[in-house]
């Protein structure tokens, strides 16, 4: 089984999470994760939804996917061919003695400290999945205390565009 990365223009109302979601569920494939938001265009958001399972299962669910009726356009995205990007905020124990080596693994992985205390650091980072998971790898020695991340975004690359079919940006 592999990870694997759906794109979906979806229409931006009640419910439609839940129908998308629900697809995945009910064919067994656990949602890795799930990143929503609105698109150029207020009335359609993009979703991004990371899964592992059967490449076999995975073209059933696409094509379920495009028949439901908030589902405007779906497709998976190949890794070589897209740029995949997630957003990781760690607060670390760092105090006067770890502090400076804490920031010295926060500037390796061109990340930003985005408060400091007296007894902590909060660094954000943002990157692929290796990148990331890289980081919290070095971190955690010193004491990682929380940890939120943003899950996974991505699009393709060049020139591709998962659009709106031309009836419906037309009608807009």
């Amino acid at each position: 089984m592999k990870q694997h990365v759906v794109s979906a223009l979806v229409e931006n109302r009640a419910g439609t999470l839940s129908r998308v979601s629900g697809l995945f569920s009910r064919r067994g494939f656990n949602i890795d994760s799930l990143t929503v938001g609105e698109t150029e265009d207020s009335s359609v958001s993009r979703m991004t939804i990371a899964v592992t399972g059967a490449d076999s299962v995975l073209e059933q669910i696409i094509k379920q996917l495009s028949k439901l009726v908030d589902v405007i356009a779906v497709r998976e995205l190949d890794s070589s061919s897209c740029v995949r990007r997630e957003i990781l905020l760690v607060k670390v124990d760092a105090d006067e003695k770890t502090r400076p080596a804490v920031l010295e693994v926060a500037t390796i992985f061109r990340s930003r400290v985005i408060d400091v205390s007296p007894s902590t650091i909060t660094i954000e980072a943002t990157g692929d999945i290796d990148k990331l998971n890289g980081l919290l790898l070095l971190l955690r020695p010193y004491g990682v205390l929380e940890l939120a991340r943003t899950g996974l975004v991505a699009l393709e690359r060049g020139a591709g565009v998962l659009s709106l079919p031309s009836v419906l940006s037309v009608s807009n």
